[in-house]
């Protein structure tokens, strides 16, 4: 990782105020940020500089910030782009992000979460740097021995991954336990499709998937992810749409690691018994890996402190999961892996206390 102060930023606002702020608080952290009122001068300067990230109100007189964010990335494509806005709406924020848009801060911002959102922008930066130089390297390594070659692709892959942790991280960036939840949600779903005997290639890609089953997030306000106490019935339907939020990202990829992503999006709070959501599914009707991920995620969930609830010790989680307690039901779980967690939930609690 490098310093702040080898890193270049591009502030782009049409309002003055807002841009002194930007400017100020990201040069005060050691960062080179150059700033303007102008969608036209920013694609300018994005042609005649090199910048890291670019951070542009979405909404301007001059030019929309979608239609610069597209723009930007028939130049540079891989320059991530943090878009800010007064009047958060679903559907904007979905078109977005399938034109590239890495993340949204939602104004009056707080200035500490501006600086987290810009240092997360710029981990990803590295990391597609990092893609990048693997890439090369494989390239390089063709005509090496075979030993050589595998240990390119090895890297490849964690590449990959890193990669997909840290878009996945800009989706749940609000639970400061991020970054160890989605590792854990990994290792609990590979334990379960190993002890499956599933094929190989479903093993690995659940791996790599399970992590993006709340990517759907990004679009659910903060006042009701965060909300410390029960939420309304209302505000409970909204939350719901996280799930079909993560499958409209996901869907239509021809990569099986994101389709499969898609379907843990859609349909890991589906439920044996047919009394989950958004579908009712029942039994087999749930793909096997949205169940496997169903399960997996209401152990972590169950464990982990959040702002609206304590975690519980791996004891009584495995007491609600295998007894209940009127919201979670040992009928809300595939019968087969319900018995092997009975069988091995201690490794469950060995993951979790591993990676907190």
């Amino acid at each position: 990782m490098k310093n702040n102060d080898e890193y270049s930023i591009l502030v782009v606002d049409d309002d003055a105020a807002v841009r002194d702020v930007l400017v100020t608080l990201l040069r005060d952290v050691g960062y080179n940020v150059s700033d303007t009122g102008s969608p036209e001068e920013a694609l300018k300067l994005v042609s005649e500089r090199s910048f890291d990230l670019v951070l542009s109100d979405i909404l301007m007189p001059e030019m929309d910030g979608l239609t610069l964010l597209r723009k930007i990335h028939l130049k540079v494509s891989d320059l991530p782009v943090i878009l800010l806005t007064a009047y958060p709406d679903l559907e904007l924020s979905i078109e977005a992000l399938k034109h590239g848009a890495h993340d949204f801060i939602i104004k009056p911002f707080n200035l500490e979460y501006v600086l987290h959102a810009v240092k997360k922008a710029l981990n990803y930066c590295e990391g597609v740097r990092l893609q990048k130089e693997y890439n090369k390297r494989l390239e390089n390594t063709v005509v090496e021995r075979t030993a050589e070659l595998r240990e390119a692709l090895q890297k490849i892959k964690a590449a990959s991954m890193e990669i997909i942790e840290r878009l996945t991280v800009a989706a749940e960036y609000r639970d400061e336990d991020t970054a160890s939840h989605i590792r854990r949600i990994s290792l609990y779903s590979r334990l379960i499709a190993e002890e499956l005997s599933m094929p190989p290639d479903f093993i690995e890609n659940i791996t790599y998937a399970s992590p993006m089953h709340d990517v759907g997030k990004i679009g659910i306000p903060d006042g009701i992810l965060l909300k410390p106490g029960k939420l309304t019935e209302e505000e409970f339907e909204i939350a719901r749409g996280h799930a079909d939020i993560g499958y409209e990202i996901l869907k239509g990829s021809s990569y099986p690691v994101i389709q499969m992503g898609a379907s843990i999006a859609l349909t890991h709070h589906e439920r044996w018994d047919g009394t989950g959501y958004p579908s009712g599914l029942r039994g087999e009707e749930i793909p096997v890996e949205g169940r496997i991920v169903m399960l997996v995620d209401q152990y972590d969930a169950l464990r982990s402190t959040r702002p609206y609830k304590r975690g519980f010790s791996h004891e009584d989680t495995y007491e609600i999961i295998t007894v209940g307690d009127g919201r979670t039901m040992p009928d809300h779980f595939d019968p087969s892996m319900f018995d092997l967690f009975l069988r091995r939930h201690k490794e469950f609690k060995k993951i979790f206390d591993e990676n907190t």
